[in-house]
């Protein structure tokens, strides 16, 4: 019967973490190259809208407050409304 030393245990474990770690490395890698492809397909979403009339940042305004808590936004709008009618913005 063969025993392991220290020295093979070693390398052992020190293989399987050079191989865990290729692995995250590669996981990264795959999703940062998802990611770009989408931010593309999110842009060309931008540009049709925009060639069909309508307005990007308010799309993008719209997307961000949609994002928000339901609470959250109201709290906002109240606070916004409140600094425009101290500015004399609104009636």
């Amino acid at each position: 019967m063969d025993i392991p030393n220290d020295q093979s245990l070693s390398d052992a474990a020190a293989g399987f973490a050079k191989e865990q770690l290729k692995s995250f490395i590669e996981r990264v890698e795959r999703l940062e190259e998802e990611k770009a492809t989408i931010a593309e397909d999110i842009k060309g979403v931008f540009a049709e809208a925009k060639g069909t009339g309508f307005d990007v940042t308010a799309l993008r305004e719209i997307l961000r407050i949609r994002k928000q808590d339901a609470d959250q936004r109201a709290e906002h709008e109240a606070i916004v409304d409140l600094y425009l009618q101290a500015l004399g913005m609104v009636g």
